[in-house]
Formats: structure tokens, C-alpha cells, sequence
């Protein structure tokens, strides 16, 4: 059930508002949901060790930082 708190909307944006939800609810249903989440290939730790560290040098406190 979906209810309207505010506003005064039209049949057209309620319909486009219904669309969205159910397009997420599918989106979740289909979803696997045994095993391990799969990790965002950003947020993979063995993204950071694919490079070298900065080399040392007169210019290298300026490649020192590493993203996390």
C-alpha cells in the first residue's frame, strides 16, 4: 500500500512513483542471496596491491599518498 503524505500529485507521477518501487522490488526478488555479497570492484583491497609503491626520490613526498 502506498500512501500519499503531502502534496496533491497526478495520476501520471503516481504511476511513474509505483514503477520505480515495484522495478526495485523485482530488482531485490532476482537478487541471489546465498553466499558472500559480492564487493565493488572500488572497494577491493587487492585493487591497491595490482601497484607498486612510490619511489623513493627528492620529488616523492608528493606520490605518498595511498587511496584507501
Amino acid at each position: 500500500m502506498i500512501k500519499v503524505v503531502r502534496g496533491n500529485p497526478t495520476p501520471e507521477e503516481l504511476a511513474a512513483a509505483l514503477a520505480v518501487v515495484q522495478a526495485r522490488a523485482a530488482a531485490a526478488a532476482a537478487a541471489p542471496t546465498g553466499g558472500a555479497p559480492e564487493r565493488d570492484a572500488w572497494a577491493d583491497p587487492a585493487r591497491l596491491a595490482q601497484r607498486r609503491l612510490p619511489a623513493a626520490g627528492p620529488t616523492s613526498w608528493g606520490r605518498t599518498y595511498w587511496p584507501v
